[in-house]
């Protein structure tokens, strides 16, 4: 569905993003896996168009798709923004369920399934972070974008939050939509992506199930977290 080849960011002498190649498949949970500083937000933000790089393109279904097309088929739900803080919860869907013409049997089967009925009425400056964290993956599910990007997706969920959202996001890329998830607890990505990005020092280091980066790796029976750090 989507290609990114030979993607370059520099901040002046400082390498940001170099040469990164990997595909997205329709259908799947992709995880951009590293640690803090490895790349992952702005590899995130080089892909839908909020930043300029030095290098690279990206395809979708083969076809080029340049920066002013970015937001046809893609659509980016940053970490820690918290949009139309005087509104309410329930405003804020129902503006997006208009926008993207969403019936509301459709919009009310999303805030269930993501949990939101008991904040409906609250403001979003009120929402507690894992609330809010919710809608934002709530309005992403509204919208009609075949390729949904989530940095940090799980971040402000206990355990149990944590696995719920996991299989809202594992029914909804059933239906066809891929996601790709920037992650940079390990344990959560091997729970919930198919295949994996490994991104250190900005520079993709592996891509592939985890069986295929284990032989990769050289080592057949070891978890994510060991192939990630054999490979980087």
């Amino acid at each position: 569905m989507l290609r990114i080849a030979s993607l370059s960011k520099f901040y002046g002498e400082q390498r940001a993003l170099e040469d990164d190649a990997f595909s997205v498949h329709a259908g799947e949970v992709l995880g951009l896996i590293g640690p803090n500083g490895a790349g992952k937000t702005t590899l995130l933000e080089a892909i839908a168009g909020l930043l300029l790089v030095e290098s690279g393109e990206i395809r979708f279904r083969d076809q080029l798709l340049p920066l002013r097309r970015r937001r046809e088929a893609i659509f980016y739900l940053p970490d820690g923004v918290r949009p139309y803080g005087d509104q309410t919860t329930e405003q804020v869907l129902a503006f997006f369920a208009g926008v993207y013409r969403r019936a509301a049997t459709e919009a009310s089967e999303i805030v269930s399934m993501v949990g939101l009925r008991p904040v409906l009425a609250k403001r979003i400056h009120a929402l507690s972070k894992g609330y809010n964290r919710r809608l934002i993956i709530a309005l992403g599910f509204l919208t009609r974008h075949p390729i949904l990007l989530m940095d940090e997706p799980f971040d402000g969920f206990d355990l149990r939050q944590t696995r719920e959202i996991m299989n809202v996001l594992r029914d909804v890329a059933s239906n066809g939509r891929a996601l790709v998830l920037a992650i940079h607890q390990l344990n959560d990505a091997a729970r919930v992506c198919d295949r994996f990005v490994l991104l250190a020092e900005g520079r993709v280091r592996g891509v592939g199930t985890l069986a295929q980066l284990r032989a990769q790796a050289g080592k057949p029976t070891a978890g994510l977290e060991e192939v990630f750090l054999a490979l980087t």
